[in-house]
């Protein structure tokens, strides 16, 4: 395997990105030193050729292992990919013009997952991918880029169809973590990511932070599965605008959760740039609470979203509405048809939909479309059979 050794230096230079952002400072260091140890081989530090992992092979990754632009990294359908339990230190990204390969199937699914004798939530940070897709912390149009929380990668642009590989039948294990409350690492990180990208039958499995989180971007993902995240299990923010089909949510009793959909039209620590808001479309979903106060879906900060086919159960409020920022009113989006829902059903939810404090007075006859009966949610049982952790 070839790499480039690279100091910490001349990396933060050339992928250091315009916005400015309030996070701590965070200092990563980067070894480059791939080497060998009991027949383990061990992964850390930017390439800057290709890297391609072998089942024949046993991996650790000790360190942040970036992928730098116009390479690959390629891991074999049926890989075991450990990494080290050093919480946010260790973590896999894809930096803008990179891909990786990682195609598994639902026989041989690719795992990647701590190497803790007994593992944990939060052992290691997840696999970040950032593209050159538009995000709305930037003005519309623009080749301007912004920094993700951790290691201040560099994000966005205007390549709506970028392509940043693809990851299918892969499931991250163990994953997620926090700095401080504006540095986070989740499951899967998509800052930026376009929609030649393919994100198809993904499962984060037991993460501290949130599951699956949409920076921006255009990728349109599919058979999706969040199991036990500790924080919310779908996030978005910074203008996302692709598709969400077939989505599984699971929020176990015991373990503490935060929303299941946590959805933000732009990133309230800068501004909306842009002049848009997030407005994706989800289809065939099904959330399971764990019984407690929480929410189901929180539209907030202008988001916008054309949801249909969805199923809630055992949460204190299903769907809300939230106007926080003056001036640009996520009850807007319902007013002018970017904000519906067709064909939900509650079962076990205190609250099943609230329009509180708006700014413009909505009825749930404004939101809520179709009828409860035609709900299915989504047929995990079957999608998500062999592959899956439970």
């Amino acid at each position: 395997m070839k790499r480039n050794l690279l100091i910490l230096l001349s990396f933060a230079l050339t992928f250091m990105g315009c916005e400015r952002d309030d996070t701590s400072d965070i200092v990563i260091n980067i070894t480059n030193n791939p080497s060998t140890s009991d027949g383990v081989i061990e992964l850390s530090g930017v390439f800057t050729e290709d890297l391609t992992l072998s089942n024949s092979e046993e991996y650790l990754i000790t360190g942040p292992l970036l992928m730098a632009e116009n390479t690959t990294l390629t891991v074999p359908a049926g890989a075991e990919i450990k990494v080290a339990p050093v919480g946010v230190n260790a973590y896999i990204a894809i930096l803008p013009g990179a891909q990786i390969n990682a195609a598994g199937t639902s026989s041989n699914p690719i795992v990647f997952t701590s190497n803790a004798g007994t593992p944990s939530s939060g052992d290691w940070g997840g696999i970040v991918i950032c593209g050159k897709a538009p995000i709305n912390s930037t003005a519309d149009g623009s080749e301007d880029t912004a920094t993700t929380e951790v290691g201040g990668l560099s994000y966005g642009g205007n390549t709506p169809n970028d392509n940043s590989g693809r990851l299918e039948y892969v499931r991250l294990e163990y994953v997620g973590g926090a700095i401080d409350g504006n540095a986070e690492l989740n499951g899967l990180s998509l800052y930026a990511v376009g929609s030649e990208t393919i994100i198809d039958y993904v499962q984060i499995f037991k993460g501290s932070d949130d599951g699956f989180e949409f920076f921006g971007g255009t990728v349109n993902a599919s058979h999706l599965v969040v199991t036990d995240a500790e924080d919310d299990s779908i996030d978005w923010t910074e203008g996302y605008t692709g598709s969400l089909t077939d989505v599984y949510v699971i929020q176990n009793e015991g373990i503490g959760h935060d929303s299941g959909f946590e959805m933000d039209g732009f990133n309230t620590d800068f501004s909306n740039e842009g002049g848009y808001f997030s407005a994706p479309n989800v289809t065939n979903v099904t959330v399971i609470g764990d019984n407690d106060s929480g929410r189901a879906f929180r539209l907030r900060a202008g988001s916008r979203g054309i949801f249909s086919n969805v199923m809630v159960s055992n949460f204190g409020r299903g769907f809300v509405i939230q106007d926080d920022e003056p001036g640009q009113a996520t009850s807007e989006g319902v007013l002018d048809g970017d904000t519906s829902v067709t064909d939900i059903s509650f079962t076990g939810v205190d609250t099943p939909v609230v329009l509180t404090d708006l700014e413009n007075v909505l009825t749930e006859a404004d939101v809520i479309f179709g009828d409860a009966a035609n709900a299915t949610g989504t047929d995990f049982a079957t999608w998500g059979a062999n592959w899956t952790a439970n």
